[in-house]
């Protein structure tokens, strides 16, 4: 792949750019689902493509493809100077990236058991006994379990010289029961409130699971809430268990941290970002006893990685500390009108 890669980089530095990257991705996903005792959906898809980023005047410029071939990538590389080209016209400042990065290596999900080598029937075993058990429960109308894994290749290269290969592996499943009563629904799902409950591993984290042993407490739960008094309306203190805490984490405090949404860059969905930078260093998220860190370093975890999307390596960022505010996830346009270096928290 460095020919492909080092034709694009030649290609765009050619037609004018100060600064490429070209980043090829292949992923691979398999979803298993069954429902109400029966296989309810087999799909296996893969996708690939490759992309081109440059600057030219200190404009950023972006063109892709899904066709991994010759001609293509010159006309990519050239689109992408061109739209850089285009883009300038509107800059208020020119792009700057800090000083240059140069990283070269692998990296590969520890992965104990290769999920898509385990068999189809294996899978479903796993699965149907679960929606057994669950409906072992009187009460319970409908069960559903579901298992998914997906494999990405990345390759990222720039004109600075970084070449990495890194191989992410993610590996979930999860089950929901639905009990119907007279005049409501309820719902109980293991072990996420929604969805599936994934991590980056192989078969082994599903596995370990164990869904089948939790199917009859899933279902009896569902028919419990069908007769359990309505929570009460007032101020108090709450216990959240792991996978709420990590949504309320989320989107209060993950994404006012983006901080291309400080400046302004970024609105989408969540909207922008009530941080602005006075309050680093001083604003109070929480209690002495509130520390967050951003870590892409953690065994197993969704976000971790060997390189960001900017080939910038992983590693830990105290986010909050005693309750105080104290850092933003950057990029390296992001961080450098801070004048620091980026904490690898970009992608793509």
């Amino acid at each position: 792949m460095k020919d492909f890669t080092d034709r694009a980089l030649d290609g765009a530095t050619a037609a004018g750019a100060s600064y490429a990257d070209v980043r090829v991705e292949q992923s691979e996903r398999q979803m298993v689902s069954v429902k109400n005792g029966r296989p309810n959906g087999i799909g296996d898809s893969e996708t690939r493509g490759f992309g081109v980023r440059v600057l030219v005047d200190g404009a950023w410029g972006f063109a892709s493809s899904s066709r991994l071939e010759g001609p293509e990538i010159d006309r990519v590389a050239r689109l992408a100077v061109e739209v850089a080209r285009a883009s300038g016209r509107a800059r208020r400042e020119a792009v700057d990236l800090g000083p240059p990065i140069r990283s070269v290596g692998t990296y590969h999900t520890a992965v104990q058991q290769d999920p898509f080598a385990v068999s189809l029937d294996d899978k479903l075993a796993v699965l149907l006994s679960a929606d057994a058990e669950m409906r072992t429960v009187q009460g319970v109308s409908v069960t559903e379990a579901s298992f998914e894994c997906l494999r990405i290749r990345k390759l990222l290269a720039t004109s600075e010289g970084t070449f990495v290969e890194q191989v992410l592996v993610e590996t979930g499943g999860g089950m929901e029961a639905l009990a119907l009563g007279e005049s409501e629904s309820q719902r109980r799902s293991y072990p996420n409130s929604f969805g599936r409950h994934h991590a980056t591993a192989g078969y082994e984290h599903f596995a370990a699971l164990d869904m089948p042993a939790h199917g009859r407490e899933i279902g009896e739960q569902a028919v419990q809430l069908l007769s359990a008094k309505p929570c009460p309306s007032e101020l108090t203190t709450v216990i959240l268990d792991a996978s709420q805490t990590a949504l309320q984490v989320h989107e209060s405090c993950g994404h006012p941290i983006e901080l291309d949404r400080v400046f302004g860059t970024e609105a989408s969905y969540a909207g922008t970002s009530f941080l602005t930078l006075d309050k680093r260093g001083s604003f109070r998220y929480g209690s002495d006893q509130v520390t967050i860190v951003a870590d892409a370093t953690v065994p197993g975890a969704l976000g971790t990685f060997g390189w960001d999307d900017e080939g910038v390596p992983a590693q830990r960022t105290t986010i909050v500390e005693r309750g105080i505010f104290k850092d933003y996830l950057t990029s390296r346009e992001t961080a450098a009108r801070l004048a620091r270096p980026s904490n690898g928290t970009m992608r793509a």
